[in-house]
């Protein structure tokens, strides 16, 4: 079997070479960059399994300007690359601004050998089973498998697919809408399998991942010379989802200039790549999505009407998973059996982690409760599942708070409250009922 690659990037040659020797003795194969510029070279050579990333790169100071740059490069190069930030001076801000750009985990300086072996252990467990959900999706799409039905017995979800079912055989633009995390990038992957443009590719774009100086190209694709890195012709998405369906995601994040333009060419049918005088058509069936309330942002002048009635020729509201609780030990069990091991009997689950799961608001919805139970299948040291190895704040957990003092269940629920909004510090700080300077104060004094 092959080793798993590590790139660690660090321009201090000491901690390069101890960390070199800690992995490649807990058999692991190494790459070492001491810059950024070998660090985005290494990558392109060869796409490692995890990155151990320093934030800070210039000695005259402390912000951490050229490695949360190169963290936001190497986000933008591989969207799915595990990547655990390292630093010796390293802030509660800092942390949450790396989480914020995609870093998976925060290892501060001087470490602890047994602490860094078990961060990496975790994550290329992580990446194995990420890799092997992927390829489980790929032959769904592809027909190799016949478990691409949504999982669920609630009413709401029973009513979304019921719409869904209706308009899969037509052609019109979907609009699917919903909180971050209910499902609806695997809706819009359901309706092009059950429509007539199954044959055809479905094509996925984030939209609110992209720069705006990048939307034209990857939508709509570039000739070589077009301008600076443009080194050979790229087919955009659009282009590449002829015959098929495109995916928009996030529509609401989009620009003002950047919703003129898609309105033109949804509008037209037209397109030219960037750099180019040929005019293309367009013959891609479009499904958006946003988890945004579009009205309210008509209303304060944020997006367009227009637009909206060109993509919203149907809505599909997606429920959140608090609000089918009916589903949660259904999917919980889904996803347990999606990460065991090929030939392996899934972990079952306790009644207290039934509980558990049921008495949880799952802020972050379905893709919430799949990562916590690939989490749980990581960690569970038993035969089976229990509420601890969840490591929720369900009622049951909360009892168990009046057993810590004061500061440890303080540090517990600003921690849950900081997992479940994935690191965004205001969205943390709203759900505690404080602002986002006293929360970060707070952070602050319990790291004392």
């Amino acid at each position: 079997m092959a080793k798993p690659m590590i790139l660690v990037a660090d321009d201090d040659a000491d901690v390069r070479q101890a960390l070199s020797l800690l992995l490649r003795d807990a058999g692991c194969e190494v790459a070492t960059a001491a810059s950024p510029a070998e660090a985005l070279a290494s990558l392109r050579q060869r796409r490692p399994e995890l990155v151990l990333l320093d934030l800070n790169y210039r000695r005259d100071t402390t912000s951490g300007d050229e490695g949360l740059a190169l963290l936001k490069q190497i986000r933008a190069q591989d969207g799915e690359l595990p990547v655990v930030v390292l630093t010796g001076w390293g802030t509660v801000q800092l942390a949450v601004q790396a989480m914020q750009l995609g870093a998976q985990d925060f290892l501060e300086k001087p470490w602890e050998n047994a602490r860094v072996r078990s961060l990496v252990n975790i994550h290329l467990a992580l990446a194995d089973t990420r890799n092997r959900m992927r390829r489980f999706e790929e032959a769904a799409q592809s027909g190799e498998t016949q478990d691409d039905e949504p999982v669920f017995h609630a009413r709401g979800m029973r009513e979304a697919l019921d719409v869904a079912r209706r308009v899969a055989a037509s052609d019109v633009p979907v609009l699917l809408t919903g909180e971050s995390g209910t499902g609806k990038t695997l809706m819009a992957r359901w309706i092009h399998r059950h429509s007539p443009r199954r044959e055809g590719t479905f094509v996925s774009v984030n939209l609110g991942g992209l720069a705006e100086t990048l939307f034209e190209s990857e939508l709509f694709g570039h000739v070589k010379g077009a301008f600076t890195d443009a080194r050979s012709d790229r087919i955009g998405r659009i282009e590449r989802a002829r015959g098929g369906t495109l995916f928009l995601d996030e529509i609401a994040n989009i620009t003002p200039s950047q919703q003129a333009r898609l309105l033109h060419v949804l509008e037209e049918g037209m397109f030219e790549r960037v750099g180019e005088t040929q005019t293309r058509s367009t013959d891609a069936r479009i499904v958006a999505a946003t988890n945004a309330d579009i009205t309210q942002l008509i209303r304060e002048g944020r997006f367009r009407e227009d637009l909206l009635f060109r993509l919203n020729a149907v809505e599909i509201a997606l429920p959140p998973l608090r609000a089918r609780r009916d589903d949660i030990a259904l999917l919980a069990r889904h996803f347990l059996a999606r990460f065991a091991p090929p030939d392996t009997a899934p972990l079952a689950l306790s009644a207290g982690a039934d509980r558990a799961l049921e008495g949880y608001d799952w802020p972050g919805n379905v893709r919430e409760l799949a990562h916590v139970m690939q989490r749980a299948a990581l960690l569970a040291t038993g035969e089976r599942i229990e509420a601890a190895d969840l490591r929720l704040l369900s009622a049951e957990s909360a009892e168990r708070l009046d057993t810590l003092t004061l500061e440890q269940a303080e540090r517990y629920v600003i921690r849950r409250a900081l997992e479940s909004c994935r690191g965004d510090v205001e969205a943390a700080a709203a759900k505690l009922g404080v602002s986002r300077s006293a929360l970060y104060r707070r952070l602050e004094k319990l790291r004392e």
